[in-house]
């Protein structure tokens, strides 16, 4: 199966920014579906953001929680096999293990994530 690596983590003040990698490998090329959750500790599992890739063509959609549009971006280097998360204007809320996630097959949906997660990174905003 393929593996996904986040990176980028750490402790941020309220109101910096952060941006997070999450580097792909394994024997596929391509994937259908890219995006991020995270988890705060006693707390579900949130949607954060997911773009779904064109196989053929440049077209990408994003599309992201609510309450973060605007605040975060997720966008991806294809040539780096590598999937961002941009954090700016971090608020103490954000604090959370962030996981990537990735499916070759099906779109990412806040009740449907994809097949395949990273092992997550810790990002702490501090107030």
């Amino acid at each position: 199966q393929v593996q996904l690596v986040e990176s980028g983590g750490g402790l941020v003040q309220a109101g910096g920014s952060l941006r997070l990698s999450c580097a792909a490998s394994g024997r596929t090329n391509s994937f259908y579906a890219l995006g991020w959750f995270r988890q705060a500790p006693g707390k579900e599992r949130e949607f954060v953001a997911a773009m779904r890739l064109e196989e053929f063509g440049t077209y990408s959609a994003a599309h992201y929680a609510d309450s973060l549009k605007g605040r975060f971006t997720i966008t991806r280097d294809n040539a780096k096999n590598t999937v961002y998360l941009q954090m700016n204007s971090m608020e103490p809320e954000d604090s959370a293990v962030y996981y990537c996630n990735a499916d070759h097959r099906e779109p990412i949906t806040p009740i449907q994530p994809g097949h395949y997660w990273g092992q997550g990174a810790q990002v702490t905003v501090s107030a």
